[in-house]
């Protein structure tokens, strides 16, 4: 009998193996295929060039399967949430859809440093950019995911595709917001929740922050949690303690109110500290929901809108009053519909929850005022008041980029809201005109104002004058300034652009993006910040500089010297001139190169020659160790 020989194959293993070892690709179940196909360091391409085997594979790699939608997953993450789950979707073309957009995205920004970078203002960047966005058809959500994949890339990098991505993002969440808005206002006023109205503002001045209406709510549902776990110390039965979240229930009795408003009072301004904030009162912040709610602080009628909120959601009917200089509440005492404001108590958000008279009303803002000031307003007319709050304040504003932004904010959402007010309108196109953008907005506002009020057409013309010189100058641009080093009236320049300075009087920190062989400042500028006192006066190299505070100064050549520990300089501008930060210097952008096309060798040739005096003897140019920056607030010379 023939034994089997160890090491000998067994005849069904040698079959099995052989078998193995011929079995192809293809021959593998489609689980199996897809799994492999789905490994993670497989991208798109490899599916395209898998998928154009054999037919095989092609039907693995359709569209609508999983060898795609991982893809798609794995590259684009954010855009999971526009998705239900196990969504049945062709993904190959939502892929490609996708990996289009981005193309034609970056084209576009790309494209607006080269086209803006001479105007005065980049605000009219966002109007052409945005038509020209919407004009390739694509969905917004894949516009704005490929805006945010800029923003999010290397820190260091890309500083001016940043910079104008960032300005197209705000500019489209903007015009969502505004829809958002208009469709807002076309609810029957009593739907209207001043709580949505408020995170509509908060968000349209706020577009890059990440604000929802379910996030503040959210909020607004843990503070209530707190007030009725306080409520329910002082009274277990009490019927606002079975409200559910949605709930609308109103409370009749008196004291079942009063008990409500106590508990409030304890949570907001024992428990969580909340308060009016009168040391910083003109603070855009504190007209924002998202930032009071973040700060425990804010301003009457901000606090306001959050006190009557809660109280809504616990069964107590309280309704908003446009006191003057002053918003309040007003809490009916007497059966409902009663008008006599002495029938009312007066709730003072701002002044931690006390309860006024009618006439206490009066010695909290130092005068009298007629029975018509102590009428509830509707939802609409506490949105009017919210903006023009944001509006005074931009107006009480510097002049500078920041309080601009406020003021077109808040007139873009003022005359969302009251689009007939000519006033608005007016200073609307006077701002426009002022910034030198949107030229084109600008005749149809004045238009408009015309049709509403002839009697300003003096106003209107003056305006519509130069608005058409400024859109015929535009026609025929001016070459841009070249400023060379080499040039005989340059030579006492001794700094470049790019370079990280220190003002030696102030202290500050800045980032040089231009200069001048003498200062170019009229006189009443030059008296008023003293130059005569400098050593050299005017007659010396002056420099644009930006500083780490957020403005923009124009500084002496004496006050400054190159930084020995440079820092980023977290200026909003620095991307409009830069595109790099090399640790040591900033790398100006194309458009600032052509400007000053001998700078950037001067500013290399400056920051190896420092660095080689900071590491005498050594080749290695390391950074020498950095120093805290001071933010001082100084003369811009």
């Amino acid at each position: 009998m023939a034994t089997s020989v160890a090491g000998e194959g067994h005849p069904s293993l040698n079959g099995i193996i052989s078998e193995h070892q011929t079995k192809k690709l293809t021959d593998l179940p489609t689980e199996l295929l897809e799994h492999i196909l789905c490994f993670p360091a497989l991208k798109h391409v490899d599916i395209c060039n898998v998928s154009c085997c054999c037919k095989r594979l092609q039907d693995v790699c359709h569209g609508r399967g999983k060898v795609w939608g991982h893809q798609y997953k794995l590259r684009w993450p954010r855009l999971q949430r526009f998705y239900r789950q196990n969504e049945c979707c062709d993904w190959l073309k939502e892929y490609k859809t996708r990996h289009r957009v981005g193309i034609q995205i970056r084209r576009t920004v790309e494209s607006i440093s080269k086209r803006f970078f001479t105007e005065p203002c980049v605000g009219q960047v966002l109007g052409d950019s945005f038509a020209e966005i919407e004009s390739l058809g694509m969905p917004e959500h894949f516009c704005e995911d490929e805006l945010l994949f800029i923003l999010n890339s290397d820190k260091r990098k890309s500083l001016t595709l940043k910079y104008y991505a960032k300005k197209i993002l705000y500019f489209l969440r903007q015009q969502n917001i505004l829809r958002s808005l208009k469709n807002f206002l076309e609810q029957p006023v009593e739907q209207q929740s001043a709580l949505e109205g408020a995170v509509l503002v908060d968000q349209y001045c706020n577009p890059l922050a990440d604000i929802t209406v379910d996030s503040i709510s959210a909020q607004m549902d843990e503070i209530t949690e707190k007030v009725k776990k306080m409520l329910r110390i002082k009274n277990s039965s009490h019927p606002s303690l079975r409200i559910a979240q949605g709930d609308c229930f109103v409370l009749e009795d008196f004291e079942l109110q009063r008990q409500v408003v106590c508990a409030l009072n304890s949570v907001l301004y024992e428990q969580l500290q909340y308060k009016g904030n009168e040391f910083d009162y003109y603070n855009p912040l504190n007209s924002y929901i998202h930032q009071v709610l973040l700060r425990h602080t804010g301003i009457p009628i901000s606090l306001s809108v959050l006190y009557m909120t809660l109280a809504r959601k616990l069964g107590v009917q309280l309704e908003p009053v446009n006191f003057p200089n002053h918003f309040l509440l007003r809490w009916c005492q007497k059966p409902r519909g009663s008008e006599d404001i002495y029938d009312f108590v007066y709730i003072d958000a701002f002044g931690k929850g006390k309860q006024l008279t009618a006439k206490e009303c009066e010695y909290l803002i130092g005068h009298q005022v007629t029975a018509d000031y102590y009428s509830a307003i509707n939802t609409v007319e506490v949105l009017l008041r919210m903006v023009g709050n944001l509006l005074n304040i931009g107006k009480r504003g510097e002049g500078n980029e920041k309080s601009y932004q406020l003021l077109r904010d808040s007139l873009d959402l003022y005359l969302t809201i009251n689009p007939d007010n000519v006033q608005y309108l007016l200073l609307q196109a006077r701002l426009y005109f002022h910034l030198g953008i949107w030229p084109e907005k600008v005749l149809d506002i004045l238009q408009h104002i015309q049709a509403l009020d002839p009697s300003q057409h003096g106003a209107v013309g003056y305006l519509v004058q130069h608005t058409l010189e400024h859109i015929q100058h535009k026609k025929h641009p001016v070459a841009p300034e070249v400023k060379r080093r080499s040039a005989p009236e340059h030579l006492e320049v001794q700094y470049s652009v790019g370079l990280i300075m220190k003002h030696k009087r102030s202290g500050y920190n800045c980032v040089i993006y231009g200069w001048d062989p003498k200062c170019t400042m009229s006189q009443e500028w030059i008296t008023t910040m003293r130059v005569h006192q400098l050593s050299n006066g005017a007659n010396q190299p002056f420099y644009n500089v930006l500083v780490q505070d957020g403005t923009c100064r124009y500084a002496a050549q004496e006050n400054l010297e190159p930084h020995s520990a440079p820092l980023e300089i977290g200026h909003p501008e620095v991307g409009r001139y830069f595109s790099e930060f090399a640790d040591t210097h900033y790398v100006a952008n194309e458009e600032l190169q052509t400007r000053y096309p001998e700078d950037m060798d001067e500013t290399l040739g400056t920051v190896q020659e420092l660095y080689h005096r900071l590491t005498p003897g050594s080749g290695n140019q390391e950074k020498a160790p950095a120093t805290d920056q001071n933010n001082h607030q100084a003369m811009p010379m």
